[in-house]
């Protein structure tokens, strides 16, 4: 007959104790203090792995906490079987009071390593703990600079996508080069990761960094620059955005002892003066000259109530021209209709008068009305309009309608106007012409250069694409 140990009261007593810890309880916890003030030290001959400052700590048991620091400050110290104190687990689970107690109590915990080789801080960055990593990085700063086999605590931050984290220790640490350009078992800076995990604010981010080029050219254990690292992904609109985000931030494609492979110009690299005069035009373009992405479909309702508003002007003009119409057929009158045959009732009486002039001037008005139809048809017609065609196209269907209803506008003056001042009124118009003309000039300008930018990128992508291309058939 087996015989079971009767559990003895002692046992009875530090269970009580944990179970006080899971609920947070602080009168039972002082109770059995005071009943037994030695009752704290029994717990390491307990079989719990845990203390109850680690539980206490998981569950943001704050006061409970506080209690048991000032009965034992040694609890503090205290590992469980994984090696972790009760400041990872705070620092995990993002109890930041806590955590400010703990630190009050033992800081140098701060640099204390589980079975992972990770620090309260590396368990923080995973799960983006903002409130835990300020504390943890004021008590001990030097703790961001740790490194284990999975890299720095930046790469944790990006590797669990927690970009606000990762703001905040870029901006606490003291060296940012050094920091930015420490690397993980496999030898990838952050970007490297970053780029392999396509996390595009992620790199938007780094890349607006000073340390972005030296970041950018850095290479991991084999060989490979971030933009490298990139074309070993698969192809996706995603990998796209990103390609086209490190080469506006400055990567080039280059050849490096027969690799065709891409490589950033380094800012230390003496450049020639057609290179300088390269980069000077594409900060001019970054800056000043690109579209904004978002402007079509923030100006659309202002773009439709214009061409909407011109193509009504224009279909008035010509049903109800200057000088008006004939209202009713006759063969004489202020001018002389016989050279016609008749003057028809309806027909526009400066056509009879001067038909060249009329006929320009319907040749404005009908070029202006059809541009007009033509945005508003392009608005209403559910294509996307933030691709660069679509804009383009809007752009100067819009400026033709503009220009031709100012042409419309001079040329109805001169119909209208006396022969005896109408070179008085023709001279009025001449220098607000000039203005109209240098401001189309440098809308075309501005375009023109869009362009020739729009296509360098794209050479430069084809250029990508046909170095790759051999790599990803293979011999055939």
């Amino acid at each position: 007959m087996e015989v079971k140990a009767k559990p003895t009261l002692e046992d009875d007593t530090i269970t009580t104790l944990y179970e006080a810890s899971l609920n947070g309880c602080v009168s039972t916890l002082n109770a059995m203090i005071q009943r037994n003030p030695f009752i704290l030290n029994r717990v390491s001959l307990s079989s719990f792995s845990e203390t109850p400052l680690h539980i206490a700590s998981l569950l943001g048991h704050l006061e409970f906490c506080e209690v048991l620091l000032n009965s034992k400050p040694s609890l503090a110290s205290e590992a469980d079987s994984e090696g972790r104190f009760p400041l990872h687990l705070a620092s995990a689970e993002g109890h930041t009071e806590v955590v400010k107690a703990l630190l009050l109590t033992n800081p140098n915990v701060c640099f204390a390593l589980d079975k992972d080789d990770r620090i309260p801080l590396h368990l923080a960055a995973m799960r983006g703990r903002i409130g835990a990593i300020q504390e943890l990085t004021r008590a001990r700063p030097d703790s961001i600079h740790q490194i284990f086999d999975d890299g720095s605590v930046l790469h944790l931050c990006v590797r669990y996508n927690h970009l606000e984290a990762l703001k905040f220790l870029v901006q606490s640490a003291t060296s940012n080069q050094q920091f930015l350009l420490a690397k993980d078992k496999e030898g990838n800076t952050v970007l490297h990761l970053a780029v392999r995990l396509k996390q595009i604010k992620t790199i938007k981010y780094l890349l607006m960094l000073p340390e972005k080029r030296i970041a950018a050219t850095a290479l991991n254990n084999a060989g490979l620059t971030a933009m490298e690292v990139l074309e070993r992904c698969p192809r996706d609109f995603i990998s796209l955005k990103i390609e086209d985000m490190l080469l506006e931030a400055g990567v080039q494609t280059g050849t490096t002892q027969g690799s065709s492979s891409p490589s950033i110009i380094s800012q230390t690299e003496p450049l020639s003066q057609q290179s300088k005069r390269s980069k000077i035009w594409e900060t001019l373009w970054l800056k000043y000259l690109q579209y904004q992405s978002n402007w079509i479909e923030e100006k659309r309702g202002t773009l439709m109530v214009v061409a909407t508003v011109i193509a009504t002007m224009t279909f008035q003009s010509a049903i109800s021209p200057p000088g008006g119409v004939w209202q009713e057929d006759t063969s004489s009158g202020g001018l002389n209709c016989t050279t016609y045959g008749i003057c028809k009732a309806g027909t526009a009486i400066l056509a009879y008068d001067w038909p060249r002039g009329f006929l320009k001037f319907m040749t404005f008005n009908t070029t202006s009305f059809f541009s007009s139809l033509c945005v508003v048809l392009l608005l209403i017609s559910g294509f996307r309009l933030e691709n660069k065609l679509m804009m383009w196209i809007l752009t100067v269907a819009m400026t033709s309608a503009l220009t031709f209803m100012g042409l419309t506008y001079f040329w109805a003056q001169s119909l209208v106007t006396p022969d005896h001042i109408v070179d008085e009124v023709n001279r009025m118009g001449v220098p607000l012409s000039i203005v109209w003309v240098v401001i189309l000039l440098v809308v075309g300008l501005f375009h023109v250069l869009h362009l020739v930018f729009w296509a360098k990128k794209w050479k430069k992508k084809l250029m990508h694409s046909s170095k790759r291309l051999p790599a990803i058939v293979g011999p055939l």
